[in-house]
């Protein structure tokens, strides 16, 4: 009967202790879910996450030591509790506005990542790390051995941190976000205040406010979701752009919407651009790095009808789905782990759900080892022809893909002359993490190359493709084969050699991949990078605003921070000075864009424009055989961009708009042709195409043109401009009655 009764006395203490450290083990892993919105996921967040946790558990210690001498152990705990469910309310408001400071983008990133966790998760770690002290105090006013109490007391601490920590990790993220969990979190403490201070009026007023706030925070109704972002409880999300939002025990996934027509569509895992489709167009590629496959894949399989395929790394699955369509006999086989990124795929990123690509949900490293041990006792197991890495970004790479031990299992799994090909993204500054990739894949293959995206070596990222093979092979021949048009480098020995020296040679392997430390460079400029985009927002704002000289500044900053935003951030100066009357200026600023893509071959769709704004300006200043000649270079990068994005209907609008110009108008009326056909009820593609067939003289064609557009326009309700049109009718009828005279 005394065991039972000490049980019991312990029973309240215990399972409050249990609770408390829960909570702060849960506090730490949403950190982490909730910091990779801005911040990514990497080795500077988990190390602050940790450093703020175990500060905050100390400093609270210490100081509910002092209260629990002080005050009355349960009136404390429910005033504990009570803020601690307060603190996790500000950490929702926190981390959705602490993100958008400017001061915070200006500092180092780890001290900006650093900053940040704690401007957000400080506060509820200290709050919770106060509680133990004050619950061990009231186990021990129970007049029970203090050895014995304390050692429980902790061992139902740490018992509450591992059950928090495998629920959350394993089940409540995955299955119900960050969010939900966040708010049963506070509602929960608020519970346990209530349960140790139930006459406390203080606590039923949070009570109520906290329902008010969980509301605006939660409930899906219009007016909850615009209360909700008005104090920072939700994260602003255009529809129009975020078609798909999942959160899953691995990331954060979005789809988003880069423009309509075509339906091209960007696949995000944590903040991070993964890779970009366009629905029902597949084999046209977007990115960088999957053309570069897609060129060497199909030089290197000529002869091959049925090429087997292994991609590490599903993402968006846009690659694997140019594989199987463009081989659709083949095997192509997709190692992801998190079966919500299929899921995205599938649901708004294009993919067939019955597609014959096979995902395998397994840590590709294992996989492959067993796959060579399998191929050691059965000599006829098959071979891949190629395999891809797309597993690795730009803020973490998993080491365990990149070492010696593994490049020796995918060496065996390729046939003789198989191909395996790395997409990576490092700075031209350090490039000790692309170095050491080289060097460690020198080891195991005798030909490796590397193909970075400028034409030029410069300042600031680049995405690189590293090649792996037995065989030698041309690299820039392949390439040029597949698009003339693509801009890349294929460096040489002696660059290659460089980045080999920056990264002193280091081999990675099992025991010693310091992966993260070569990626630190990497990091800290898309941080950079970041901010550098955040100035050209504000940039944007301004012009749009009519403070011209005031969004100067900023445009300039963006390209000092990131040279990569120079076409577009000396376009929209152009655009400034034009306004402001300054057409030399303006000139000066369109031919910089120029020159810079001259110098780096990025941006080849943005410098089209850029040609047609210089060409457009120029004619202004009356100087036409300049102005010709940027035409004729803004219709050449039209047609490059179309030979990619055949239903791009901006660019088949401007590519008319600019040959109307140059008095082509055959070209002008094929392209307004096009537009009509992308977008039958727009009334204004029909006055285009029918103007450009008047000034050939196609009067009967520009006349059943004008009579579609009236059709158009009566159907939308704009019967006056209907009746205009029929006056224009009239007149091409009258036109056309004397040309056969």
């Amino acid at each position: 009967m005394t065991t039972l009764r000490r049980l019991l006395r312990m029973f309240t203490p215990c399972m409050t202790a249990f609770f408390a450290s829960g909570c702060i083990m849960m506090m730490g892993l949403l950190a982490s879910r909730l910091v990779a919105r801005d911040l990514g996921s990497s080795l500077y967040t988990w190390t602050s996450i940790v450093g703020m946790a175990l500060a905050g558990i100390a400093i609270g210690s210490y100081a509910g030591g002092r209260i629990a001498d002080r005050f009355h152990a349960r009136r404390s705990l429910a005033v504990l509790f009570g803020l601690s469910s307060a603190a996790c309310v500000a950490t929702v408001i926190l981390n959705n506005t602490v993100g958008h400071g400017p001061w915070l983008w200006r500092l180092a990133w780890p001290a900006h990542v650093l900053l940040h966790v704690w401007l957000v998760f400080f506060l509820p770690s200290v709050l919770l790390g106060a509680i133990g002290p004050v619950v061990t105090k009231m186990a021990l006013d129970q007049g029970l051995a203090p050895g014995r109490t304390v050692g429980t007391i902790h061992a139902w601490q740490a018992a509450g941190s591992i059950a928090a920590s495998l629920l959350t990790g394993f089940y409540l993220i995955a299955n119900h976000g960050t969010a939900i969990v966040i708010w049963s979190i506070g509602a929960a403490m608020l519970a346990m205040a209530l349960f140790y201070w139930i006459s406390c009026w203080a606590l039923y007023f949070w009570a109520i406010v906290f329902g008010a706030l969980a509301t605006m925070g939660m409930a899906p109704a219009d007016w909850a979701r615009n209360a909700g972002l008005s104090v920072g409880l939700r994260q602003a999300r255009d529809p129009n752009v975020i078609l798909y939002e999942d959160e899953t025990a691995y990331a954060r996934l979005q789809v988003r919407r880069v423009s309509e027509r075509p339906d091209r569509r960007a696949f995000w895992q944590d903040q991070r651009k993964h890779s970009e489709i366009v629905v029902d167009d597949v084999t046209n590629l977007q990115s960088f790095h999957a053309k570069v496959y897609a060129g060497l894949t199909r030089g290197l399989a000529e002869g091959k009808e049925r090429p087997s395929m292994l991609v590490i790394g599903g993402g968006g699955y846009a690659f694997p789905q140019y594989l199987q369509a463009t081989w659709p006999e083949s095997h192509v086989e997709v190692l992801e782990l998190d079966p919500g990124a299929t899921g995205a795929a599938i649901a708004a990123f294009g993919m067939d759900p019955g597609t014959a690509i096979q995902t395998r949900r397994i840590d590709a490293r294992s996989h492959l080892e067993r796959l060579v041990r399998r191929q050691s006792d059965d000599q006829s197991a098959g071979h891949y022809d190629f395999i891809y890495e797309e597993a690795i970004n730009d803020s973490s790479a998993p080491f365990q893909l990149l070492t010696s031990q593994f490049n020796q299992a995918v060496a065996q799994l390729l046939g003789a002359d198989g191909v395996y090909l790395i997409s990576l993204i490092d700075t031209y500054q350090s490039g000790r993490f692309l170095g050491a990739v080289v060097n460690t894949l020198a080891q195991t293959f005798p030909h490796v190359h590397v193909i970075a995206n400028r034409l030029k070596l410069s300042s600031g990222r680049d995405r690189f493709v590293v090649v792996a093979s037995r065989r030698h092979l041309d690299p820039q021949e392949l390439l040029q084969r597949y698009d003339e048009h693509l801009p890349f480098r294929c460096l040489d020995e002696s660059e290659i050699d460089t980045f080999k020296e920056k990264a002193d040679h280091l081999v990675l392997t099992d025991d010693y991949a310091p992966v993260e430390n070569l990626l630190t460079a990497v990091v800290r400029q898309g941080a950079t990078e970041q901010l550098a985009y955040r100035h050209l927002a504000e940039a944007m704002t301004l012009h749009s605003k009519g403070f011209y000289d005031q969004s100067i500044p900023y445009y300039q900053r963006a390209m000092q921070l990131s040279p990569s935003l120079s076409i577009r951030a000396y376009n929209a100066i152009g655009h400034v000075r034009r306004e402001q009357g300054d057409l030399e200026g303006a000139a000066k600023a369109f031919r910089s864009a120029i020159q810079f893509q001259a110098e780096t071959g990025i941006e080849q769709t943005t410098i089209a424009s850029v040609h047609m704004n210089l060409a457009m300006l120029l004619r202004r200043m009356d100087k036409p055989v300049e102005a010709r000649k940027h035409f004729t270079e803004a219709v050449k990068w039209f047609r490059v961009d179309l030979r990619q994005n055949p239903n791009s209907l901006v660019v088949w609008d401007w590519l008319g708009d600019t040959l109307a110009v140059m008095a082509d108008f055959k070209g002008a009326s094929e392209a307004f042709e096009k537009t009509v056909a992308l977008e039958p009820a727009n009334p204004a593609h029909y006055r285009k195409l029918a103007k450009a067939l008047e000034m050939q003289r196609r009067y009967d064609d520009a006349i059943a043109v004008v009579r579609k557009q009236i059709v158009v326009l009566k159907e939308q309700g704009q019967h006056e401009a209907a009746r205009q049109m029929s006056q224009y009718v009239e007149i091409l009828e009258y036109e056309r009655v004397k040309q056969r005279k």
